[in-house]
C-alpha cells in the first residue's frame, strides 16, 4: 500500500496529540471501540456535512487507526490529489460504473489488513435509501461491518457496534439504519 499518514510513525504520534487536543477543544468525545478485526468496511454515517470529513479523520486518527476512504474524483484535482491521498483517499469517479465493489474487494483480498470508509448516503444531501456498495464490498471480501457514526448532538463519534452480514441485504441494511435512529447529523436533511 502506498504511504499514508497512517504509516508515517513520528508525525502519526504528533498529529494523535494534536487531534485529540482539538476534539478536546470542541468539546467532542470518543465513543465505542473499533474491530478487532484486521479487514472491515466502516460505515460512516450520518453523512451530512463537509464537516464529517475532518471530525471523522481526527477521530479514526486519535485511534490511531489506518483507514482508506472514497471520495469524488474532484477531491483530487491538482495540488490536493497527493494530500487526499496521503490522508487515506481513493478518488472515485461516481458518473461511471467503473466496478468500484469488485476492485475493492479485489484490495481486501490482496492484504493483510485494510479498512475503507464508506459513505452510505453516496452523498452528504438527504437519501431516501443508502446506496449498498458497502454491503456487497463486505459480504464479497467476508469482512464485517463496523457502524461509525459523528452524532452532532451529543458531539461523540466513533464506533456503535460491528456488524456481521448474513447475506439477506434487506434485512441487514434495515438493522444496520435502525442503529443510528438515534445519531444526530450536523443537518437533518
Amino acid at each position: 500500500m502506498s504511504k499514508t499518514i497512517y504509516n508515517t510513525p513520528i508525525l502519526l504520534g504528533v498529529v494523535a496529540i494534536l487531534c485529540r487536543f482539538f476534539l478536546k477543544i470542541i468539546g467532542w468525545k470518543l465513543q465505542g471501540e473499533p474491530p478487532l478485526e484486521s479487514k472491515y468496511v466502516l460505515v460512516a454515517a450520518p453523512h451530512t456535512s463537509n464537516w464529517d470529513f475532518p471530525l471523522g479523520l481526527a477521530i479514526m486518527i486519535v485511534y490511531r487507526l489506518e483507514i482508506r476512504w472514497m471520495g469524488k474524483e474532484t477531491l483530487f484535482k491538482g495540488w490536493r490529489g497527493p494530500f487526499m491521498k496521503w490522508l487515506g483517499g481513493i478518488p472515485v469517479n461516481r458518473s461511471s460504473a467503473n466496478n468500484m465493489v469488485a476492485q475493492t474487494i479485489d484490495t481486501y483480498n490482496s492484504n493483510e489488513s485494510f479498512v475503507v470508509a464508506i459513505p452510505p448516503e453516496g452523498t452528504r444531501s438527504k437519501v431516501e435509501r443508502w446506496k449498498t456498495g458497502f454491503y456487497y464490498i463486505a459480504v464479497g471480501a467476508d469482512v464485517p461491518i463496523a457502524l461509525g457514526f459523528l452524532d452532532y448532538k451529543c458531539k461523540k463519534g466513533g464506533f456503535l457496534s460491528t456488524w456481521y452480514p448474513t447475506g439477506d441485504i434487506e434485512k441487514d441494511i434495515a438493522g444496520i439504519q435502525s442503529c443510528y435512529a438515534e445519531v444526530s447529523g450536523k443537518y437533518a436533511g
